[in-house]
Parts: C-alpha cells; structure tokens; sequence
C-alpha cells in the first residue's frame, strides 16, 4: 500500500524522502551529506511550521483523520502501564468501538476509557470505525461509576466520527444512553479529564464527553455535525465541506476562543502523525498535570465548577 499523503504535505516528504537517502549515506560513512543533511533537516521543520500554522479548518479536519495519526490504542501502550480491560456492559454486549479498563499513568491510578477507530481495513471493521453503539456508552458509565467507588480519577480519549446511526442502535436506546451519560458523569464524584486526539463529532464524543477539564489536540476537531453532514443539509452537497468546516468554526483554536475547551495540546511540527512519540508524550504529560490538579480540590467544589463550566458556554444576545 502506498503511503498516505495530503495535497499540502506533499513538498514535505519530498523533503523528508531526500534526507532519508541522505541518512543512509551517512551510515555508509559518507561525511560529505553532513552539510545538506542538515541544510535539509532545518529547510524541513521550517517548512513543516510554516504550513501547519496557515492550515484551513478543512485542512486540519484531514489531518485529524489521517491514517497515521495516533489512536488511543497507540496511547494506551505507549503511557498507560499494567492496562487491564474490561468489556461488556452487563446488559447487552461488548462494543468494540469503546477500549476501556484499569491502569496506571505516570504511577497514577486511573480508569482509562478511550473510542478505538482501527488501524487497517480490518480493524476498522471490527471497532465499527469508531462509532459507538448504546452498549458502548453504558459500558463506558459502567466503568465511570467503577472510577467513583474506588476513588479513581476517569481519563477519557475522544475520537470518533459520530455515535452508530443504525436501526439496531436506535431501537436499544441510542439517544438515551448518550443522554444518561451526560446526566451521570454531570455528578459523577471523582476527576474526570477528557482529550480530543483526533475527531469529535455530534453525540458520538458529547457521551463520554463531559468532563472537569477538557483538553483538544491542535489539530483535532470538534463538532455538532461532521462538514460532510453539515454540508449534505445545508447545500445538498457533500462536496461543500470545506465551505462548512469554515462555518462550524471547528478547530481548537475556535473552540478554545468560544470557551468550548479549556486548553489545546500543541503537536510537534508537521502534527502528530509526523511525531506521533512526541505527541503521544504531550499528551500524557496535560493528563498527568491535570489528574494531580484536580485530586486536590474537595468533591462538592469539584462538581459545583464542572456543572458551572457548561452551563456558562451558552450566550443569549438580545438585539
């Protein structure tokens, strides 16, 4: 298979290639590519700055989808030690969408719970590409409710084109199981910290995404609707969503602006894809930082800010 590349990043791997035939040289013992090499490696990151910080809305929706972005299986084996999963929901099923369990990050307890959308074709298909079914929520409460009895605090990884739309979700109470999360985690007494990695779209990332704290990779996005649905209703036209990626002011920096998140995690040059290492690292260390924040503040107080964060995002303007 060939590899995955955007339109704009193009110029990039050109680059990226050269200083790749410029490495091996220099193993050959070939001390004469030293000065391009590093001509070459700065041109690069200079590059790689210069075009992630221009990129459009658009632009930084594909690059949340990209395929070599980090999932939160990668997160889970890369910072989350003695990882312990548990599945099902006790009522229906197992979905393979959600990943969620028990580990430690950085020696501290935590119930992990993370939406898995697969790497290849066929992983995909088996985490139904991230788009979790009402069993998936229930098993993410489930294990929400496990993180209060034992005092544990809840990290949760965002990534998901929507909540499952099939007949089978809706007639198990899709709707419902999105909402009664809401409802729970509103007074769910132990920290809870979220982090969009990636996509975050409509009721599919609202369900398991009501937090204490939450925190937005720079490139990811986060939406009521995705710019191809948006698009579809607004213009009859899938193909206008770029037009409505601009109008759902989607991206961190507009999130972060709106108060809709509380702060973004910047991603190495040329996003996380590029270094997904470094990434994942950045990560790890908000998690850490806010997992020892929040642990100090006393319950009550705790809930009285979490419920008072959402209910200051809303503005009526009278004109």
């Amino acid at each position: 298979m060939s590899e995955f590349v955007l339109e704009f990043e193009k110029p990039m791997v050109e680059l990226r290639n050269r200083i790749n035939e410029l490495r091996a040289l220099q193993k050959k013992n070939q001390p004469s590519v030293e000065k391009e090499l590093t001509s070459l490696e700065k041109k690069l990151e200079n590059l790689q700055k210069k075009v992630y910080s221009g990129l459009s809305r658009w632009e930084r929706v594909q690059v949340a989808r990209h395929p070599r972005r980090p999932l939160s299986m990668d997160y889970i084996k890369y910072f989350a030690d003695d990882f312990i999963e548990l599945h099902g929901d006790r009522n229906f099923g197992d979905d393979k969408a959600l990943i969620a369990g028990l580990c430690k990050i950085s020696g501290r307890k935590v119930v992990f719970i993370g939406q898995e959308k697969g790497r290849d074709t066929k992983d995909k298909l088996y985490r139904n590409f991230g788009m979790m079914h009402p069993e998936g929520y229930r098993k993410a409460l489930r294990i929400m409710k496990m993180g209060e009895k034992f005092g544990l605090p809840v990290v949760i990884l965002i990534d998901t084109p929507g909540a499952y739309p099939g007949v089978g979700a809706e007639e198990r109470g899709q709707a419902e199981a999105i909402a009664r999360n809401q409802f729970e985690m509103a007074k769910l007494r132990t920290p809870i910290v979220i982090v969009i990695i990636g996509e975050g779209a409509s009721g599919g990332a609202l369900g398991i995404g009501l937090g204490d704290v939450v925190l937005m990779m720079e490139n990811g996005w986060y939406s009521v609707i995705s710019p191809e649905g948006c698009a579809a209703i607004l213009w009859r036209d899938r193909a206008e969503a770029p037009k409505a990626a601009e109008a759902l002011r989607l991206s961190s920096a507009d999130l972060l602006k709106m108060g809709m998140i509380d702060r973004i995690i910047p991603e190495p040059p040329g996003g996380a894809h590029w270094h997904p290492e470094a990434a994942m690292e950045n990560v790890k260390k908000e998690i850490v930082k806010e997992i020892d924040r929040l642990k100090l503040i006393p319950f009550d107080e705790l809930l009285e800010s979490r419920i008072n964060k959402y209910r200051n995002m809303g503005k009526w303007i009278n004109e």
